[in-house]
This record gives structure tokens, sequence and C-alpha cells, in this order.
């Protein structure tokens, strides 16, 4: 393992859609990258495409392992939330098969018309601004994705925006303070729990009812704490992540307005195109820390059992060594195998959604609004930080 000295982590983005240039001149110089975290704790950065498959297919570092006392983190809040995201085999493989029974290409494929009948309706509610200018976040890229988890949990709408202000605290690192963080956590399992106990004595066609009816016709196949964290990891992954990919592709295609022509003129690019936004402009740099279960050597450094990993998803999806002239925006690329919903046994479970709402919304938007554009410069954009997720928190367009 590198001796170097850690370099204080996150790096700071050059611009919402571009990362620090740290990324390249580390994948250049080595595969592991000495780092510090928010937490104070200090890990190996993983920065390269190969590098990041294998750590991500490889069962000798763990998930599971973060939440142990003492155990290298990543933010300065302690992690005791045992989600999906947070479980190793087996004990992981048996609560995902349970998801996946339920949460299948046929329950996507029936939400699409609903994609559409919410854009739809949003983009109504935008058209009718007599200014002609709105913040693309509060109007679109934000309400879709929380509307459509409330669709698919069955979570009452008239509670989206409480949900929707814990959930921005529950993904925080450093932009809101720890008590702040474990609060939110709190209120989240108490709500959820909630949710549970109504599903159960009333339940309904959505996926939070059929995982309930699950947990209680096979004993044993869920504990009442395994079904609410698996409430949380649904409801966190399913709207946080989607929002903030929507508002960065959107902010994509109007700062590259030949990319955004050649998808007007050809929308069966769309879905390729998708992929590419994905590629390049990720809700994330990073995927979730991992801790080595015993000493692993990544081309020819070895990880100390222990020893923390944080694999970067967004430089493995620049890695030249794996995409030709991956820093270019194409909406036309053939090779898109990105990182972005990761990969391995943690391989993101909405994927399948998030792809749909990204179609239908960038679709729906660029046909209605064929003059829209960015109302500030680039530079001006402004962005979150202090994050899990990254992206723009604000996006004035006009047309």
């Amino acid at each position: 393992m590198t001796e170097a000295e850690p370099q204080d982590f996150p790096f700071e983005r050059t611009s919402a859609l571009h990362p620090c240039p740290h990324y390249a001149r580390l994948r250049e110089e080595s595969a592991l990258a000495a780092i510090r975290m928010p937490s104070g704790d200090t890990g190996q950065l993983v920065t390269r495409y190969e590098d990041v498959r294998s750590v991500l297919s490889d069962d000798r570092f763990s998930r599971a392992a973060t939440m142990e006392d003492g155990a290298p983190r990543y933010g300065p809040a302690p992690q005791k939330f045992k989600t999906l995201l947070n479980m190793d085999d087996p004990e992981h493989s048996r609560v995902r098969r349970l998801v996946s029974r339920e949460f299948t290409a046929r329950r996507v494929a029936g939400l699409r018309p609903r994609i559409q009948e919410f854009t739809d309706r949003l983009l109504d509610e935008m058209a009718a601004v007599e200014a002609r200018e709105v913040d693309l976040v509060k109007a679109l890229a934000f309400p879709l994705p929380v509307l459509m988890i409330c669709e698919l949990l069955g979570v009452p709408f008239e509670d989206r925006e409480q949900f929707a202000a814990w959930s921005d605290s529950f993904m925080s690192i450093t932009a809101v303070s720890v008590e702040e963080i474990l609060a939110a956590q709190r209120a989240l399992y108490v709500y959820l729990a909630g949710l549970i106990k109504a599903k159960r004595e009333n339940p309904g066609q959505d996926l939070l009812s059929a995982l309930t009816q699950i947990s209680d016709s096979d004993e044993g196949r869920l504990s009442e704490e395994e079904l609410t964290f698996l409430g949380i990891s649904l409801l966190l992954a399913g709207h946080e992540t989607t929002a903030n990919s929507i508002a960065n592709g959107v902010t994509a295609l109007l700062s590259h307005p030949d990319q955004l022509e050649i998808l007007r003129k050809e929308p069966e690019l769309m879905p390729g195109a998708v992929e590419e936004l994905l590629r390049l402009f990720p809700p994330g740099d990073e995927t979730l820390l991992r801790i080595a279960l015993e000493d692993v050597e990544i081309d020819g450094q070895v990880v100390p059992a222990g020893h923390a990993v944080l694999p970067s998803l967004g430089s493995a999806n620049r890695d030249e060594r794996h995409f030709e002239q991956a820093e270019v925006f194409d909406v036309r690329r053939q090779q898109v195998d990105h990182m972005t919903f990761g990969q391995g046994a943690h391989y993101c479970l909405g994927s399948g959604l998030a792809r749909a709402e990204l179609q239908i919304v960038i679709e729906t938007l660029i046909r209605r609004f064929p003059t829209l554009r960015l109302a500030v410069p680039l530079a001006e954009v402004p962005r979150h930080t202090g994050r899990l997720v990254h992206g723009v928190s604000r996006l004035p367009v006009a047309w």
C-alpha cells in the first residue's frame, strides 16, 4: 500500500459538470491514492476502471464491516442503520432476492405511463409560467422522482415534502450537523415503521405492501427491523440519485448544444444518450466505503486487513484505459458500460426505474421546449456540497 501523505477528500469539483482534475492525475500515477475523509479517518481511493470493478465484485471488501465499532468511516456521523447497502452475503442475498421477486422489469414497465403522466403534468405547470424562466430542479428534476417513489412504495403523496427533507439530511456528510443527521435517521425509521403497519392493515398494489405480505406469509424471511430498513433503503435510493441525474443530464445537454441538437433530430438515440449522461455526469463520484477483511492486492499494492477503500465510480467512468476519448460527451457512443449503477452484489436494484425516468423526462422536456436554454452561465449554476450525492442545487432555465 502507498505510503504517501493522505490527501484531503472529497476533492473540490471545478463545476457542476466537471470533476476535480486530481482524478485524472491519480489514475496515471498509481492504482491507489491515500486520502483523509471528512471523518478524519484515512483510506485508499480506487480510481481506475478495472480496479474499481474488481473491488466491487470482491467479497473480501465488506460493507457490513463499516458498521462495526472503531471501523473507518467516511463521514462524521456513525452509520448504524442496517440497510441493504450495509449488508454482506449471505444476508444481503437473502434480503435482495425478496425485493427482486417484486421489483421486476414488469413492474417498472407498468410504471412508465405514470412517469409520463407525472412528467406531462409538471411540464404543463412549467409551460404556464408567464416569465418563461424557472428553476428546473424545483419544477421537474426533484418532484418527478419523489412522485414516482411515492407511487412505487405507496407513500402518501401528502407526506412527500417531509420524507424528502429527512432524506436530504440523511444523505448529508457535512452539509448539516451530526445531530441533524441522526435525528433524520430516527424520524425516517419511525415513519417507515408506521407506514409498514398501515400496509399490513390495509395493503395496496405497491411494492411496500407486497414486501410486507411476503414477510408476514413466510416466517423468518424478514424481521420487522429488516423490513423497515429495507423500506428506508428503497425510499432513499429511489429519488435522491435520480433527481440529481435528471438535473445533471439536462445541464449537460444545455451546455453541449451540438449533442442536444443531435438528440432532437434523432430521438431514437435517447436510451444510449442516457447511458452516456450517466457515465460522464453521475449523481456521485464515489460509491460507498468498504473494509478489507484480509490483506488484498490491487495492481501490485496491498490493502491490509481492516483498512478502508473507496472506489470512485466517476473516475472509473472517465478512464482512458477503458473508454476511447473518455472525456468526450458523445450521445452516439456505442461503448457505454459505465459504473454509475455499481457492480457485483450491490448493483443498483432501481437501475431500470432510473433509466425509464431519465429517458421519458429528457425526451419529453426537449420535445416540448425546443428553445430551452440555461438562464445563467454554467459557471454560475450552483451545486450541492457536503452530501453523498452531488448535482446542481438550482438550474435556472429559460425558453
